[in-house]
């Protein structure tokens, strides 16, 4: 299990991303899931994933070598596809694919389903995230729900709820998305430190921040320290039930 969240408000896109896998509770390993393309000033495609890894392995392996566009009978990569859009397509095929090729193992009764968020800018277009299931099929983040999230999301969701708006300000709405990383992690084991960042203005294809947050960074330390500490005196001013 994984927890990947991107989020994107008038200001620019975030996307963030934990780094555990594990196959069982003594067995427990990193693995990046956040990857960024191009980031060049030309192109900037950021691809979060969760599920099977050998499915979003395979899928990234097909993106990287070419993946057949049914309309056109040309391949394409990440490098030669002309909007985001189109790589929000193009890693929808490669996750059925890949999903498709291991049709075999099901009798093992393992599970190859898995999920993107595919988020940037091409060519100075105007920046946008989708969520793309394994089926290959996507849908688009839209002003009204600024967010977009895979894996475990049901502990971070609610303050993404509260907080998000599509005028939030990129940096604050940096901080709910951490805050929403800490419910997560201080709920479910499966997800964990570190977190991989990746900040981009509206329309520009070169990232404004690539960072890995691990458990010695003194903002995500802080930030998980003073939100105990509000919710606590927010619970303790709320008057006791009359019942």
């Amino acid at each position: 299990m994984t927890y990947c969240v991107g989020i994107l408000v008038q200001q620019g896109l975030a996307m963030l991303a934990d780094t555990r896998t594990n196959a069982g509770v003594d067995n427990i390993s990193t693995y990046r899931k956040l990857r960024v393309h191009g980031n060049d000033g030309k192109r900037l495609i950021a691809i979060a994933s969760a599920g099977s890894l050998s499915t979003t392995q395979a899928a990234i392996q097909r993106l990287s070598q070419g993946i057949i566009n049914p309309e056109t009978g040309e391949s394409e990569t990440l490098d030669t596809v002309s909007d985001i859009f189109s790589a929000a397509l193009a890693a929808g095929r490669a996750l059925r694919a890949s999903r498709d090729a291991m049709a075999g193992l099901q009798a093992e009764d393992v599970n190859f389903d898995a999920t993107f968020l595919v988020g940037g800018s091409v060519g100075g277009e105007r920046t946008r995230l989708f969520l793309v299931y394994s089926a290959g099929n996507a849908i688009e983040c839209g002003p009204e729900t600024p967010y977009l999230q895979i894996g475990e999301n049901k502990y971070g969701k609610p303050i993404l709820d509260r907080a998000l708006r599509h005028d939030t300000e990129l940096k604050e709405a940096v901080k709910v998305a951490l805050i929403s990383f800490d419910s997560t992690l201080r709920s479910n084991l499966a997800v964990g430190l570190p977190l991989d960042l990746m900040i981009a203005r509206s329309g520009q294809t070169r990232a404004e921040t690539l960072v890995r947050i691990d458990d010695s960074d003194p903002y995500f330390h802080d930030l998980s320290q003073r939100w105990s500490e509000a919710l606590a005196h927010a619970r303790e001013e709320i008057p006791n039930p009359p019942y």
